[in-house]
């Protein structure tokens, strides 16, 4: 440690976010299997990997500015790697930044490009490939990380090794938020996203978007003890009952994104272990605050007031999650405002607002898919039922899946959705809640917002950044336009025969990358 740089390996966070990861850990784990099993098997290589995975659409490629959804995400982190890996205990662990450091203030990072690296047309990684990948979200551009990279003042190659970041405002989180999963990185250049080149532990092999694709080994990766499997067949499974016959048939060795209503009985199948993991992850009802009525806040409030969580976490979700308070913050995180009172189902508040806003009663359009989340369609009837009480009067627009979130999502008045939160508060309330970013899906707007999580990522003061952050909490539970009633576990089902599997706070299928680390059985 020198004078004036210090080393920085995450050092700050990792006891609080190791100390979440463990709370994540003991609310959810893997079923059916021997605790000490996977201690037991020794990976081997070979056989092809069937993955029956839902969240796909025809118009997903491998554009990593463009990806949201899970059949998009898992299949990029088949072919390219990220500059940041989140690790089973939500730390941020080196991937092709092998390592970085920071100056006091955390406003300028330098960052160690690894070493030995090539991508699938056999050209080595370099500073340039970065740098480039970096650009694709700075400036214009249509990213939907965009919000995320505008902290990235400038982006500079120091050598083929190296890279120098400074920020608009210091951020001690930055190798957490270089993980997200749009910071895929691709040759120098790159431009065809159909035909995707990376140097990940997959080669791209054929691909129909929305229907199937096939990845073979990168006999030449360079993760040690990664990719087992000769191949990856994914096949989009949309539909969450055929999704999950396929399990049962032995069709897939694993699939995402379990009905919550089937779990407890696929639990009972001899032949499967069900992974449940408890994390970010929080379903929502988006009412587009530029629209009307949701342009008036009491009608927000009312609609907040007119749901009932505690029946729709035990009826939608069959309690595998938790009760949401309206913002996107869930109690695992450090920076959670536990003090924060928990909105409850009050018809007659709900009736409170509706006359502050004028009126006696409200109709609503809610448009509803289960794309959004499984159960999602189910979670509206009952939010349908419960806003009844209210005075509002919700008619369900039954959405198809395919296209879901490029027709509807971020488009219709008043629609459903998920995220699947991130491992800091800073990134979650970045990406989805300030003025400037692409994926605001609620097109709420709020100075005071801004400023102060700006104020927050700077501050290296823990309490006085948890107090903000409480604060911000508070701002869009009573004044945005999401919705978020409750939180759900990440659940997916493997076959026994697929080994390595573990629970992972972030996404489903071990944080999206499932496929790099496990291993079939002979």
């Amino acid at each position: 440690m020198s004078d004036n740089k210090t080393r920085f390996e995450l050092t700050r966070r990792r006891f609080m976010a190791g100390t979440a990861g463990l709370g994540m850990a003991t609310a959810g784990g893997l079923f059916g299997v021997p605790a000490f099993a996977a201690a037991e098997e020794k990976p081997k290589k070979g056989g092809v990997l069937k993955l029956g995975i839902g969240g796909g659409s025809t118009t997903d490629n491998f554009d990593p500015r463009i990806l949201k959804d899970w059949v998009p995400v898992n299949q990029a982190y088949m072919v390219m790697n990220g500059l940041v890996e989140i690790d089973a205990n939500n730390n941020a662990i080196p991937e092709l930044f092998e390592s970085w450091e920071t100056k006091p203030g955390a406003t300028e990072w330098t960052f160690k490009v690894r070493q030995g690296v090539t991508f699938h047309n056999g050209k080595a990684l370099t500073a340039d490939d970065i740098i480039y990948s970096l650009n694709l979200h700075r400036g214009e551009t249509t990213s939907a990380a965009r919000s995320t990279a505008a902290q990235l003042a400038d982006v500079v190659k120091v050598s083929d090794s190296e890279v120098k970041i400074v920020l608009t405002s210091g951020n001690a989180d930055l190798p957490y938020i270089l993980s997200d999963y749009h910071f895929l990185v691709v040759p120098d250049g790159w431009t065809d996203f159909n035909k995707p080149v990376g140097t990940g532990p997959f080669v791209y092999d054929t691909y129909q978007p929305g229907v199937r694709a096939r990845f073979k080994r990168n006999e030449n990766y360079w993760k040690p003890n990664a990719a087992w499997v000769d191949a990856v067949e994914v096949i989009v499974i949309n539909d969450i009952s055929a999704r999950t016959n396929a399990m049962m048939s032995g069709q897939v060795h694993a699939i995402n994104q379990l009905d919550f209503k089937t779990v407890d009985l696929l639990k009972r199948n001899p032949n499967l272990n069900i992974v449940q993991s408890a994390g970010g992850q929080h379903f929502t009802f988006l009412m587009d605050c530029t629209q009307a009525p949701f342009t008036d806040n009491n009608i927000r409030l009312a609609i907040k007031h007119a749901i009932d969580r505690e029946q729709l976490l035990k009826t939608a979700l069959r309690g595998y999650g938790r009760i949401g308070n309206d913002h996107p913050i869930p109690s695992t995180d450090p920076f959670y405002a536990a003090d924060l009172p928990q909105r409850p189902y009050d018809p007659e508040k709900a009736k409170f607002y509706l006359k502050q806003a004028g009126l006696d009663n409200l109709k609503l359009s809610l448009s509803a898919s289960d794309a959004a989340f499984s159960g999602a369609v189910d979670a509206a009837a009952i939010f349908r039922t419960s806003a009844a009480k209210s005075g509002i009067d919700v008619s369900i627009k039954r959405e198809p899946a395919d296209g879901y979130w490029d027709n509807v999502w971020m488009k219709a008045p008043f629609c459903m959705s998920y995220w699947g939160g991130r491992p800091t508060a800073d990134q979650m309330l970045t990406i989805a809640y300030s003025s400037t970013s692409a994926q605001n899906d609620t097109h709420w707007k709020n100075e005071s917002f801004d400023a102060k999580l700006l104020e927050a990522r700077a501050l290296l003061d823990k309490a006085k950044r948890k107090e903000i952050y409480a604060e911000l909490q508070a701002l869009i539970s009573n004044e945005g336009g999401a919705m978020i009633p409750m939180f759900g576990d990440y659940l997916d089902a493997t076959s026994k025969k697929l080994k390595g599997v573990t629970t992972h706070p972030m996404f489903n299928f071990m944080g999206a990358r499932l496929a790099e680390k496990v291993w079939l059985e002979s």
